[in-house]
């Protein structure tokens, strides 16, 4: 059995959860960190730990990544050889109440994490970072080549402070790292503020949903298990700095440093009336619909261009989204009894 020591930060979160659980299935010893913050309902995050906490191969710390102390003291007495940072301030609308959350926890709270990264010599350090830095870019599918610097969210903003400063560490202090750009991931146990979590929600109790710019919206919806794979496959897909300073085309390999941004997404754009659509076909029940304007700071469409992890890893994301839903509804019946 590989023993291989992880730490996940944001253990109790959606994908941390997922990834945790799929990790641990394949023998690792993974050591979770989470805030355990009410962003959104923390019965939810403490189910997921409670689930973790059955292998005796995990285990996990409560802490938020400001807290530097803490979170060195846990590092240094675990060692890992591979660090996942997932813990983050998500949210693309909460990032226009609260901008500072998101200061605190995806820049001083990354910070915190390259740092525990260099001074332990980790083999690898992966840090997710989200399709919200392509921003104002129209050229799809979005292709990790891409220029990105036309951020609409400070969300979106700090994410690519975390690119930057990534990039920087890797370069500085030879340590591989990979980030992830995330394209709209949904799926069992998912997060509450989602859409696909809050049209399902109001539709079983007959609460209209909002549809923003009129159902004129497109994303690329990748199912948790999918992105889980991605993850997993790049853990093992070590970035090493070029000898030469030649990069192959098509990859985002830094000429500089070990350091590689990769999309993990389903390669497809969907028409959010398409996705409401499903759900109703799902649940068996109509929605009351209320069309509303495009929100401040959102996108009208996101696309992933796979092909660079379908390079390094031979995998490609492909649930249809159709089937997604139905996971997802038939967890949430189930969980919540509905």
């Amino acid at each position: 059995m590989d023993q291989r020591r992880i730490l996940i930060t944001g253990t109790a979160g959606f994908i941390g959860f997922h990834l945790a659980q799929a990790l641990l299935a394949e023998g690792f010893r993974v050591q979770g960190y989470d805030g355990m913050t009410d962003y959104y309902d923390v019965a939810l995050k403490q189910r997921r730990h409670a689930m973790l906490l059955q292998n005796p191969n995990f285990s996990a710390m409560e802490g938020m990544l400001e807290d530097h102390a803490r979170f060195d003291a846990l590092a240094d007495d675990f060692r890992p050889e591979v660090i996942v940072h997932l813990a983050a301030q998500a949210g693309v609308r909460y990032s226009l109440e609260n901008p500072r959350a998101y200061l605190d926890s995806n820049v001083i709270g990354t910070f915190t994490v390259m740092e525990a990264a260099r001074r332990l010599e980790v083999k690898h350090l992966l840090i997710a970072s989200t399709s919200s830095v392509y921003g104002a870019n129209t050229e799809m599918p979005f292709a990790e080549t891409d220029k990105a610097d036309t951020q609409l969210t400070i969300y979106a903003a700090t994410k690519k402070a975390n690119e930057s400063m990534a990039h920087a560490y890797a370069h500085l202090w030879n340590l591989p790292t990979t980030m992830f750009r995330f394209f709209t991931v949904y799926g069992p146990w998912g997060r509450p503020d989602l859409a696909l979590y809050k049209f399902v929600d109001a539709i079983l109790d007959d609460r209209p949903i909002d549809i923003y710019n009129h159902g004129e919206m497109y994303r690329d919806f990748t199912y948790i298990d999918d992105l889980v794979r991605g993850i997993r496959l790049l853990i093992d897909t070590v970035p090493v700095r070029p000898e030469d300073g030649v990069v192959p085309e098509g990859d985002s390999l830094s000429p500089v440093a070990p350091w590689r941004v990769v999309n993990i997404g389903n390669s497809d754009k969907v028409r959010l009336l398409d996705f409401v659509d499903a759900i109703e076909a799902s649940l068996g029940k109509t929605a009351i619909r209320n069309y509303m304007p495009m929100q401040k700071g959102d996108v009208p469409a996101t696309w992933a261009n796979a092909e660079l992890l379908q390079r390094l890893t031979g995998y490609r994301p492909q649930t249809d989204f159709r089937d997604g839903i139905a996971r997802f509804v038939a967890w949430y019946r189930d969980y919540y009894g509905k």
